[in-house]
């Protein structure tokens, strides 16, 4: 009875992948998504911070800014509207000065502070336009800085892109567990690896005696690390210097080997 059940069972179909296909002249290796549970815990900094690692370590890095609304990668790599390239082809996205590829929805904007009121139907049409139309050429790594929380963005993204891994950025208050869980909640529903966590705003260096100031006390990134068995990729201090860079368009200048946790978790480049 068994076997006979077995063989007037059909085979379930496959699943249909969601992906749509980028450019014919992009190649792109290995998309990272950079997200958290919720806004202001410096998500785009860590991105930008990312993308300069891995440009510094001779990666081809391109960054894709999916915060439609709230769009700040521009401005930290200093480049604005007459920085994007239109061809016959399509558009090719603002090269940085140190080669990093950005596209973001300031680019296209003559004015950085006008604001974008469009509904979720459009933004996730621009954001799959981002993918599709723009000329990427060759990139290994491209950091896609997401928009806070599990909304429509993150959503398209996991289903639109290649996602190999994602960084989960926190900060160390109380409440960070339950961004982390959300963050991690919605990364195993969409099936995609979370490579690591990235505490940021951990402490302030004193400028005198140099000691570690825990300005949010000491954060639970270390327990929760282990209650999930992910690694803590980076502990980000508050950096005033950090913030000017970001602020004046010069986030390549700066020190970033505070992010060399990302040798051990990226996916390697074949």
């Amino acid at each position: 009875m068994s076997e006979q059940k077995k063989k007037l069972t059909p085979p379930r179909p496959k699943a249909e992948t969601m992906q749509v296909e980028p450019h014919p002249k992009t190649k792109v290796k290995k998309v990272i998504a950079v997200v958290s549970g919720k806004g202001g815990v410096g998500k785009s900094s860590v991105t930008a911070m990312s993308a300069v690692w891995a440009r510094r370590n001779g990666y081809l890095t391109g960054i894709l800014d999916a915060d439609i609304t709230g769009p700040s990668m521009p401005k930290m790599f200093g480049l604005g509207y007459k920085d994007l390239i239109s061809t016959d082809e399509g558009l090719q996205p603002a090269t940085s000065i140190t080669g990093i590829k950005v596209m973001s929805m300031n680019l296209l904007m003559k004015q950085e502070d006008a604001p974008v009121i469009w509904r979720s139907p459009v933004i996730t049409g621009a954001l799959k336009q981002f993918w599709q139309e723009v000329i990427w050429g060759n990139v290994d790594y491209m950091f896609v800085d997401m928009p806070p929380g599990t909304g429509d963005i993150p959503l398209t993204v996991f289903q639109s892109l290649p996602v190999a891994g994602i960084l989960i950025v926190t900060t160390p208050q109380d409440l960070v567990s339950m961004i982390v869980k959300k963050a991690l909640g919605m990364a195993k529903l969409m099936n995609v690896p979370v490579l690591g966590l990235v505490e940021n705003m951990s402490y302030i260096t004193c400028p005198h005696c140099g000691e570690q100031i825990h300005l949010f006390g000491n954060g639970k990134i270390d327990e929760i690390a282990r209650k999930e068995g992910l690694p803590v990729i980076a502990r980000i201090p508050i950096d005033p210097e950090m913030t000017a860079a970001c602020d004046s368009g010069k986030v390549e200048y700066v020190d970033v080997s505070v992010m060399d946790g990302l040798a051990e978790v990226l996916p390697p480049i074949e």
